[in-house]
């Protein structure tokens, strides 16, 4: 059963490519790589969708069409909305609804116009595969290198003493979130909701329209405000790629071990 594994950003599936280097295959269709091979027993297909809703669902297409795969896993970063999720948490998407989609009169917003629906769910036993992989990640009786993953360094300047997994609602519009007048205009409107980015609500539309098996799985890089941008980069690269591709190592290796 084949497994897409998509992201926004190169950094977030670099570890995961290098794993898989020795005996994998390129396939490149409409301008995106899509490389094959297998990861921990797992036929997986990897790819760099790059960022914003129409990446993500022609990305998602692709896979669905051309590599006729059965789940599909998006991982990336989010700027947290909620007061509780704070800088590298976890969050794990069970519901997800595009913020900018506005056709009101003719249809209420933030509505799909004539699919009639607002809210889009994940798998709930990918979810859960997700989610006991994370508690893993983060539990030192299990996983005792952590630090050796992430630098002490890092763990100091972005406070990632007391980490988190979260489950709800994820956010997702064209738009970098980067004032608190806007998050704020978020959370009146969608009080559940946890964090927002720019594909998870795509993707969701996708695979609910192709009937496939999907989660979203976000580290969080800020709080979406005026600070959004600082160290975004040092995060990415020092923190989020790790904490990422370590959660889908787990997952994949437990998927394995269940065969």
């Amino acid at each position: 059963m084949t497994l897409g594994i998509i992201a926004a950003l190169p950094e977030e599936i670099a570890d995961l490519l290098d794993q898989m280097k020795e005996h994998m295959v390129k396939h490149t269709i409409g301008r995106r790589d899509f490389y094959e091979g297998n990861l921990y027993g797992q036929h997986c297909i990897i790819v760099l969708a790059r960022v914003g809703k129409v990446a993500a669902s022609a990305t998602c297409v692709t896979l669905i069409q051309s590599f006729n795969v059965k789940r599909i896993i998006f991982t990336g970063l989010a700027g947290s909305i909620a007061p509780n999720v704070n800088i590298g948490d976890i969050v794990i998407g069970t519901s997800f609804c595009q913020h900018d989609l506005d056709a009101y009169p003719f249809f209420p917003r933030y509505e799909v116009p004539l699919l009639g629906k607002t809210f889009f769910e994940s798998d709930v036993q990918l979810n859960h595969a997700l989610l006991h992989s994370a508690h893993e990640f983060l539990d030192p009786s299990i996983n005792d290198n952590i630090h050796e993953i992430i630098s002490r360094d890092a763990f100091k300047t972005f406070s990632l003493d007391n980490l988190r997994i979260h489950q709800g609602l994820i956010l997702s519009g064209d738009q970098f979130v980067g004032h608190r007048i806007t998050a704020a205009d978020l959370i009146s409107v969608f009080p559940e909701g946890l964090c927002t980015e720019m594909e998870g609500a795509a993707v969701a539309q996708v695979c609910y329209e192709y009937d496939i098996p999907f989660t979203v799985m976000r580290i969080i890089s800020d709080k979406a405000d005026h600070t959004a941008h600082t160290d975004f980069k040092r995060f990415l690269t020092e923190v989020a790629r790790f904490i990422s591709s370590q959660i889908l190592i787990k997952f994949l290796q437990n998927l394995q071990n269940k065969v």
